[in-house]
């Protein structure tokens, strides 16, 4: 818990340091695109656009890969949207914690909104649920993995000449690394490990699905996995603040 987190700027910034870790398994991830959407023959701006209007690393790459395909907009609009569903139950998750904010601070944490922020501001929610400060908290993680994406698509920008083949560094696996971190602290209970154990299976089942519809599936077939095992074993609710 933050206990030093009684002011806007104080959250803010807890927000901020606290998503340090996950920048850097971020990183790798972000140059990576860069350079593989250069390479798949999209503009050094267009690239940059992507993610700045965008910013959603898996649906970045499937998109460059669809585009250096030539596949219809529609197809990669639906491709995305499809990868990017998760994101609904991230904001499910959140929204009572959000109750009564205006759009004004709505709209951005829900663009910025990704699995990094999303994990740190749920244990910060679950830890102090009353802090009023709680959104500045939200909005520091934010800001820090937006401006983190930024900066190493733009350095994947400019490395992707020097990189004949961006993959074969194997820099991918960062991310991997960083998702078990932020999974394994929420692994507390009986729910979550069901939820987990299903999504990880279903996943490694329908990895070959077209347009990483396993991904969404893995989501969907956990999280109704996890509500079924809350049902058989409820969790002790908590006592108010």
């Amino acid at each position: 818990m933050h206990k030093e987190i009684n002011s806007p700027r104080a959250a803010l910034l807890a927000g901020m340091r606290d998503t340090v870790p996950l920048l850097v398994g971020a990183a790798p991830f972000g140059l990576i695109f860069g350079a593989l959407a250069l390479a798949a023959g999209m503009s050094p701006l267009g690239v940059a656009a992507m993610s700045a209007f965008v910013f959603a690393g898996s649906s970045q790459f499937i998109a460059a890969g669809l585009i250096a395909a030539g596949t219809p907009i529609a197809v990669i609009a639906l491709t995305t949207l499809v990868v990017n569903l998760r994101h609904m139950l991230y904001s499910a998750t959140l929204a009572p914690k959000l109750q009564g904010l205006p759009l004004r601070w709505l709209l951005p944490l829900g663009f910025w909104l990704t699995d990094e922020s999303f994990v740190v501001a749920a244990k910060q929610f679950e830890e102090t649920p009353h802090n009023p400060h709680n959104r500045w908290y939200l909005l520091g993680s934010e800001i820090a993995m937006y401006a983190n994406w930024q900066l190493v698509t733009w350095i994947g920008i400019f490395a992707g000449s020097q990189i004949r083949d961006p993959q074969s560094w194997g820099l991918d696996f960062a991310m991997v690394v960083t998702f078990l971190g932020m999974l394994v602290p929420m692994l507390k209970d009986r729910p979550i490990w069901i939820a987990a154990l299903v999504a990880g299976a279903t996943a490694l089942l329908a990895q070959g699905l077209p347009n990483q519809l396993g991904l969404m599936l893995a989501a969907l077939l956990g999280v109704a996995a996890g509500a079924l095992a809350e049902r058989a074993w409820p969790l002790p609710k908590k006592e108010a603040a």
